[in-house]
């Protein structure tokens, strides 16, 4: 990997801390910094499983809404119709993870694109959530779906379990990815999908697998966003597929597939956590927060661009 694109979203995370550490002196204390892991939480573990798609050279624009679904699944299923709290979670779960499969069937056996199977299956979703929750909030939720986001406390500062659970997912997909055969296959298919079939990696089972461990991870997600929130939203979700990808691209994967980090990924939604965090506290409006992260995006583009050319 290109040591721009390894070492560049970490140089831009700790410049953009220090510049706005000196505009507020809010910004380095514990709880403030507690606050943006809390902020980035539910996108940052979304973004775990959009990069394992984006470095196979796909892209996934459902995850938003297939996370909104799945948390309208355990809440009502908890709620309205009375559900063990941890069987509705796994019926959330389940339903998150039925579209990753179907995802994953349309790519690999009907060979669809990836933008447009994805495309359909937001709608899909988004229409379902929309029919199954009556577009009605779910509020009175049993503790045990707001669990990941209680906190504890490590000295002053209070950090949530959810954080804690993100932090633990990167890590174990970075060991995946780095060290066991199936985490080198994906590298391989999303570099070279002819080289991956002369090395007889099973191409079409593993992408199958892919989407669908992508969609547990949507799955988690929704329950930390249920957690975050303490109620299920069914407007929820719908520009985090957006925010989902922005993370994975300004971590220095690059969008044609075969190169990447997921650890690149958190320091990624990072990056969109401080700026966003930073901004708030110099008092600048949130439009502009949308402005600087999409000229962000188009920064860590262009250098992948750049880096492969120079290749």
């Amino acid at each position: 990997m290109p040591p721009v694109a390894t070492f560049g979203p970490l140089l831009a995370l700790l410049a953009s801390a220090a510049f706005f550490a000196s505009q507020s002196d809010r910004f380095f204390t514990g709880q403030n910094l507690s606050l943006i892991l809390q902020q980035v939480m539910v996108v940052g573990v979304m973004a775990i499983g959009q990069t394992l798609i984006i470095l196979t050279a796909g892209i996934d624009l459902s995850c938003g809404m297939v996370m909104a679904l799945g948390s309208m699944v355990m809440t009502r299923s908890a709620v309205d119709v009375g559900m063990n709290p941890y069987l509705a979670i796994t019926c959330g779960l389940l339903a998150c993870i039925a579209f990753g499969f179907l995802n994953g069937a349309l790519i690999t056996y009907v060979r669809l694109p990836p933008f447009i199977v994805t495309l359909g299956t937001l709608n899909i979703a988004f229409a379902i959530t929309q029919i199954y929750s009556e577009s009605q909030t779910v509020s009175g939720l049993p503790p045990a779906l707001l669990f990941f986001g209680t906190t504890f406390r490590i000295g002053q500062t209070a950090v949530t379990y959810g954080t804690m659970l993100m932090l633990a997912m990167y890590f174990a997909t970075w060991f995946l990815l780095r060290e066991t055969s199936p985490g080198r296959h994906i590298y391989a298919i999303g570099n070279s999908p002819e080289a991956a079939r002369l090395m007889a990696i099973p191409a079409r089972r593993l992408l199958i697998s892919v989407y669908t461990i992508a969609g547990l991870i949507y799955g988690i997600a929704a329950l930390l966003l249920v957690a975050r929130t303490g109620v299920g939203d069914p407007q929820a979700g719908q520009t985090d597929n957006l925010d989902s990808i922005t993370a994975v691209v300004l971590g220095g994967t690059s969008l044609f597939g075969g190169r990447g980090m997921v650890l690149g990924t958190m320091i990624g939604a990072l990056i969109v956590g401080v700026f966003r965090n930073g901004l708030t506290l110099m008092g600048i409006p949130s439009v502009y927060q949308i402005l600087i992260t999409g000229i962000l995006v188009i920064l860590a583009v262009t250098t992948d661009q750049l880096s492969r050319r120079g290749q």
